[in-house]
């Protein structure tokens, strides 16, 4: 699983993924795709695709609009979890979805 795979997974399905580096920062994934680590004060001295690789436990946020009356809550997943939702969502099915034209 990379980083490109969540910035994807996160813009499909709407949600926020948080998780936590190994200097106790931690990078949250938007809803449109861009990681952050909002507690960098300066470049950072780590990789985040190396971060990503480490993680074991992520924190999923569904962006609810602001109309819903009941949003889904916060819920905490592991790494495998994750990855299964990941692998499920179409990541190959924008190419295809282009064929059809």
């Amino acid at each position: 699983m990379k980083l490109a795979d969540l910035r994807r997974f996160s813009i499909r399905k709407q949600f926020k993924i948080r998780f936590r580096l190994q200097n106790g920062l931690e990078c949250v994934i938007t809803d449109r795709g861009i990681a952050e680590v909002p507690a960098l004060k300066g470049p950072p001295d780590f990789n985040l695709e190396e971060e990503l690789a480490s993680a074991r436990e992520f924190l999923l946020e569904p962006s609810a609009a602001p109309d819903t009356k009941n949003p889904l809550k916060p819920r905490s997943i592991t790494r495998d979890e994750l990855a299964a939702m990941v692998s499920a969502s179409p990541a190959a099915g924008a190419a295809s979805d282009h064929d059809d034209e």
